[in-house]
């Protein structure tokens, strides 16, 4: 009954064994090595992009840092929701390796709207000198309240941001539970609907810990190359990152783990609407549920062995009719046994 974190589910057998079978013997190091070109031509063919530029960093705060410092400039803001991981659970690393600042825009169930995002646009760029400069968009998908952007919302927000002559990055850590949720291809959720760059998750579906920075406009790459070392995120044993994503893209494994994870939160969903001691407060998309019941209830899963988040206070003390917000969320690895069990002490 573990639903905590996706990133606290294991990495798949396939991965491990990946690994293992880089480690032999010798390869050249940074990228250069035979993994990698096959890893780059497998990401350009998924995403109907062959002239990307497709780069691969340990994790999503680098991977979305990185590619934000290479779209934006110091005296700019980049455009992000209010709830978004870059601005929520990242430690200030945009800003960091950015230099820029970050505008937040105010979301209707994890997500902005194209009204909300104009709005801000509008009330930047206007003290001359004295004000930040309009940046980037960064969308993130799945969002961090379970949703999903449909296509055409990412396509309007994209309009939009190219109003201004602003460029978009996608942070795709659950990247792959969007597109199976959605049934359409990586274009059609990326440049086809005007996304410019992605942070291209594996660690949260199956991998140890490896993230793709896939660059649709070439003209960027040497400037991200440059950024990446600068900010110490050149692996000098690159293949093990290669050999991560190799094995994570092989057969579709990537498809099949995160339609695994969404399943199984429709399935956690599915009861969780059947008991009504819990209100669900968003309608879960992807593999995140956000729910509410009272203190003395998330006390009494707690105590049963439920491992998840209970993140709008302490579910111990206080209250126990008072409300509280838990977080599930499934990896790859959840059974139905995992959710059943779950359900089976929920009471109601």
């Amino acid at each position: 009954m573990f639903f905590a974190s996706d990133n606290a589910g294991p990495a798949h057998p396939k991965v491990m064994e990946a690994l293992v079978k880089a480690n032999a013997g010798y390869a050249m190091g940074y990228g250069a090595e035979p993994i990698m070109d096959e890893v780059r031509a497998s990401i350009r063919e998924i995403f109907e992009a062959p002239d990307a530029a497709v780069y691969l960093v340990i994790n999503g705060t680098s991977a979305n840092s990185i590619l934000l410092g290479t779209m934006s400039q110091p005296w700019q803001t980049i455009f992000c929701t209010d709830c978004a991981h870059i601005h929520e659970d990242e430690c200030n690393a945009p800003e960091f390796y950015t230099g820029a600042k970050l505008t937040l825009v105010p979301t209707v169930d994890g997500k902005m709207t194209t009204d909300g995002l104009r709005a801000k646009i509008l009330a930047e760029q206007n003290r001359g000198v004295h004000g930040p400069q309009r940046g980037p968009l960064s969308l993130t998908q799945v969002t961090e309240k379970g949703t999903i952007y449909a296509l055409d919302e990412i396509r309007a927000l994209t309009s939009v941001a190219r109003e201004y002559g602003l460029k978009t990055h996608l942070d795709g850590a659950r990247f792959a539970n969007a597109l199976v949720a959605l049934d359409c291809s990586p274009a059609e959720m990326t440049w086809k609907a005007g996304v410019d760059t992605v942070s291209f998750g594996g660690t949260k579906n199956g991998a140890m810990g490896v993230e793709a920075c896939v660059i649709f406009d070439p003209d960027l790459a040497w400037e991200f190359e440059l950024r990446r070392k600068r900010g110490g995120h050149l692996l000098s044993k690159h293949r093990y990152l290669s050999a991560q994503m190799q094995a994570y893209l092989e057969d579709g494994l990537w498809l099949d783990m995160a339609r695994a994870a969404n399943a199984r939160c429709a399935q956690l969903a599915a009861g969780l609407a059947a008991h009504n001691v819990a209100r669900m407060l968003y309608q879960p998309q992807a593999n995140i549920i956000f729910f509410e019941m009272p203190r003395a209830e998330h006390k009494r899963m707690l105590d049963a062995g439920a491992v998840y988040y209970v993140i709008s206070g302490d579910p111990q003390v206080g209250d126990p009719d008072e409300p509280l917000i838990g977080r599930l969320v499934t990896d790859w690895s959840a059974s139905e046994d995992a959710v059943n069990g779950f359900l089976s002490h929920l009471r109601g």
